[in-house]
């Protein structure tokens, strides 16, 4: 089931992680939590036929005496919670050992795996620009429910490969206004995108998403160990450049990538947000552990 993305050993801390999941946005489905609407109850509202993954304690006997149909029992005043998992995928990501892209799908894996093992949804969109005039989503996918929604996202997860450039301010703006209720967006990506990023960002959160930052680097690019003249390509758009990596030019990029991570940092802040760090070294489990206290690194 864990399709070489998560660790058998991992699944086990996943089980115990599942239970401080907590998403404040409900997307207006149903599913196995509670809503923290004021006034609700837990009033019926109506049957469903039954799907893999449903909580059995919800089945209706009575209702499968008479038809010989397993039927699912509905409430009101429960509603489910969506995960968007917006991943980059463009050739930017495909820096290191294990790559930025690997890196990011098993962290992907990883919170739609929480998600689902909690009974709610969680869909893949892949962020990649390949061609001129290419839309900013390579891939939308369709969302799955419930455990029997887990290998599917698996192998959609496996599926992906780094091609193209970015537009990650494009892929957020197109997933926050063409989703029909807010829920959980994730982006998982090196974030080194020169388009207007926090500007869709903003708009996400005015739309009623609940965001989470996951900036994925590759220990190269946090502590660069170059010297001397170097021809440098820019591995989505082909274009070079010449530098001389001396101590001047080292620490202008570092300053750079500073003020970058410290824009995504305090957008977090600001907008109650979820911003992680972390590189491609870095265990999954510590990734997981701040992803689910919400930290702000």
């Amino acid at each position: 089931m864990t399709n070489g993305l998560l660790a058998p050993q991992f699944l086990r801390e996943l089980e115990i992680l599942k239970q401080r999941l907590d998403i404040d946005v409900r997307s207006g489905g149903t599913g196995e939590r509670a809503s923290r609407r004021k006034g609700g109850s837990a009033e019926f509202s109506e049957h469903r036929p039954y799907e893999p993954g449903d909580d059995l304690r919800r089945l209706d006997w009575l209702a499968f005496a008479r038809t010989g149909q397993p039927m699912t029992k509905l409430f009101r005043a429960e509603e489910d919670a969506i995960v968007r998992l917006c991943l980059d995928a463009s050739r930017s990501l495909e820096v290191g050992s294990p790559t930025k892209l690997e890196t990011a799908e098993r962290i992907a894996a990883a919170i739609g795996y929480l998600a689902l093992a909690q009974g709610q949804r969680a869909e893949l969109d892949v962020a990649r620009v390949e061609g001129e005039g290419a839309r900013p989503l390579r891939t939308r996918g369709r969302p799955q429910r419930g455990r029997s929604g887990i290998t599917k996202l698996l192998r959609e997860l496996a599926a992906v490969t780094p091609a193209g450039r970015t537009d990650l301010a494009g892929a957020v703006r197109t997933i926050a206004e063409g989703s029909t209720r807010p829920g959980l967006l994730v982006v998982l990506s090196d974030f080194l995108d020169p388009g207007p990023v926090i500007e869709a960002l903003g708009l996400s959160r005015a739309l009623g998403h609940e965001v989470a930052l996951i900036q994925i680097l590759d220990p190269s690019e946090q502590f660069p160990d170059l010297e001397g003249d170097l021809l440098l390509e820019d591995v989505e758009t082909g274009t070079t450049v010449e530098i001389s990596a001396d101590p001047a030019a080292i620490s202008a990029y570092l300053a750079r990538l500073s003020v970058l991570t410290d824009t995504l940092r305090r957008w977090a802040r600001r907008h109650g947000a979820t911003f992680l760090l972390t590189s491609t070294t870095e265990p999954l489990p510590l990734v997981m552990r701040r992803f689910v206290s919400r930290s702000i690194d």
